[in-house]
């Protein structure tokens, strides 16, 4: 399942707050790990309120299962309180405020700017960060560069939904250990080489 995928999967459940908690606890783990402890999570804890209240403690049975379950539920619980405290329980719409918050860096606030918010923004990940270099769309060094070179070359009426196809294209056609060139629509123009064959 892709992070678009997982950002929808959060925003039916829980609105802009189940998007954060879901985008928050994916950081090293798999899609259908953070669906299944956010599902079970969001049953008894819809709110700010409610995830304050939790605490870490309360926090860690429904997301143990996850990596890093110890640290998230700690973010988990501090960022709601943060959200009480200064923005009247509600997620905030700018990257200053987003990024303030804990388990909240610069990746998880473009997606909330970007899914939530309609800004064209762009989540570097590890997929997006393969194919932007691997392709030669837009090469970098850091998350930082690659994004930096995407909002110069991505038109910006294919910004808001940029990240989503990247990564789209990263887990099923463009993969880590062996990309499959022959089935990809931009192998004509794409600089990586050796060209992966198709299986015998």
């Amino acid at each position: 399942m892709s992070r678009s995928r997982l950002g929808c999967f959060g925003l039916i459940l829980g609105g802009l707050l189940g998007l954060l908690v879901a985008v928050i606890l994916s950081a090293q783990a798999t899609d259908r790990s953070v669906n299944q402890a956010t599902a079970k999570l969001f049953a008894v804890a819809r709110t700010p309120e409610a995830l304050a209240a939790l605490g870490p403690e309360g926090l860690a049975p429904y997301i143990r299962t996850i990596g890093l379950w110890s640290a998230k539920a700690h973010n988990l619980a501090a960022m709601s309180q943060i959200l009480l405290d200064h923005h009247g329980g509600e997620v905030p719409r700018n990257r200053e405020d987003l990024e303030a918050l804990p388990g909240v860096g610069r990746k998880t606030a473009n997606v909330i700017l970007n899914t939530a918010f309609g800004e064209p923004t762009i989540a570097v990940d590890t997929h997006i960060f393969r194919v932007s270099n691997r392709t030669g769309l837009a090469p970098g060094k850091t998350p930082l560069k690659v994004e930096d070179v995407l909002n110069r070359v991505v038109p910006e009426r294919y910004k808001h939904n940029c990240h989503h196809w990247l990564i789209l294209h990263g887990r099923y056609v463009c993969k880590a250990r062996k990309p499959e060139c022959w089935r990809c629509i931009v192998a004509d123009i794409c600089v990586f080489r050796p060209k992966t064959p198709p299986p015998a």
